[in-house]
């Protein structure tokens, strides 16, 4: 009994340590982000702080933030620097409003030269099926010639056998 015992005891340690050895690594859990402080001691004296200030023309910078909010479309009416209907006609090609020349619809330039290629290699074309259609009609002439000669000279041989 104690033998039992002992190697049931055994097999059980040996059942722990295998299912110890097969029980699956722990995934890879990376570190916790830490957001990276680009600014971190980065910082000016107090006076290259003021040389700086004192180097930027007075009203400058309102100026600059001023062109910021100014509005960036056209507004609705005619600016007083640009006459109205005076000096040039509006909307005429080359008056500087923009506006082009209008290009006629129709078939773009070189296309003639395309089409008659392709007209030379249709007509080719049409020779090259003429040719071979009169070389089959010519062949099959031929071949119902022939045929014609084998009934004859067979014709021939029979009327040959029954006089000899």
């Amino acid at each position: 009994m104690t033998d039992a015992k002992g190697e049931l005891a055994a097999l059980r340690k040996r059942v722990e340590e295998l299912e110890r050895a097969n029980k699956p690594k722990e995934p890879f859990k990376p570190q916790p982000y830490e957001p990276i402080d680009w600014t971190a001691r980065m910082s000016m004296p107090p006076s290259a702080l003021q040389a700086m200030v004192a180097a930027e023309p007075k009203g400058f910078m309102q100026g600059v933030v001023h062109d910021n909010r100014a509005p960036t479309s056209p507004s609705g009416t005619i600016p007083s620097s640009q006459p109205s209907g005076g000096g040039r006609p509006a909307n005429v090609a080359g008056s500087g409003t923009g506006w082009a020349r209008e290009v006629p619809i129709g078939p773009p330039p070189g296309l003639r030269y395309v089409d008659q290629q392709l007209d030379a290699q249709d007509a080719k074309d049409r020779a090259e099926l003429v040719e071979r259609d009169a070389k089959l009609r010519a062949a099959e002439k031929v071949t119902e010639q022939i045929e014609t000669m084998k009934k004859q000279t067979e014709a021939l041989a029979k009327l040959a056998e029954g006089k000899s």
